[in-house]
């Protein structure tokens, strides 16, 4: 780990641009679809309850990918405050990437469905989840420059911007996958708490 301490800023691109093409690589052998299966590429697709949900470059969701970034710059600093910021940058793509790689197994897809108002999804594309992971590089590197009230405001603000429009969060999305709660996915759906 040490020369990589060292390393220059150009190595430490080439090393992210490894771990998101080792990511690519993998979803794609796992049969993930490049593209929407519609044919078609948009920059922004804002209806959630359809099945182009995760499948364009950006959607609701991608807002929380920008909030992952904010926690693993959060997380490396204070792991490795001493690290340079490019190696932390590298360590949160490979986290990352092994998120996405992660959300697209079977084992997470189906809990999904299971335990949260995402009864359609089935899984992302490539071409969603490598945007997802700039996404969280975008957050990561506006919490390597902004102060940190900056960021925890944004980080409130996101997350009730997204809930109020689509009833869903990070917040949420972590609480129904680990322990779903009837009353908030009753409130997800509509039905009332």
């Amino acid at each position: 780990m040490k020369p990589f301490l060292r390393a220059s800023t150009r190595t430490y691109a080439l090393a992210v641009a490894g771990v998101i093409a080792m990511a690519v690589v993998a979803l794609l052998l796992m049969g993930r679809t490049p593209i929407c299966r519609c044919g078609y590429v948009k920059a922004w697709h804002g209806v959630v309850l359809s099945s182009e949900n995760s499948q364009h470059l950006s959607d609701w969701y991608t807002f929380t990918h920008v909030i992952h970034g904010f926690a693993f710059y959060a997380l490396a600093w204070l792991v490795g405050r001493r690290w340079p910021v490019g190696l932390r940058l590298v360590l949160a793509v490979v986290a990352e990437s092994a998120w996405e790689v992660l959300e697209n197994t079977d084992l997470i897809i189906n809990r999904y469905r299971e335990a949260t108002i995402a009864l359609d999804y089935y899984g992302d594309s490539v071409l969603n989840s490598a945007a997802d992971i700039l996404a969280m590089m975008v957050g990561f590197a506006a919490a390597s420059r902004l102060p940190v009230w900056s960021i925890v405001s944004l980080t409130i603000g996101l997350e009730s911007f997204i809930a109020y429009f689509i009833r869903d969060n990070l917040t949420l999305n972590i609480i129904m996958l680990i322990y779903p709660i009837e009353r908030i996915r009753r409130w997800q759906s509509g039905s009332g708490a």
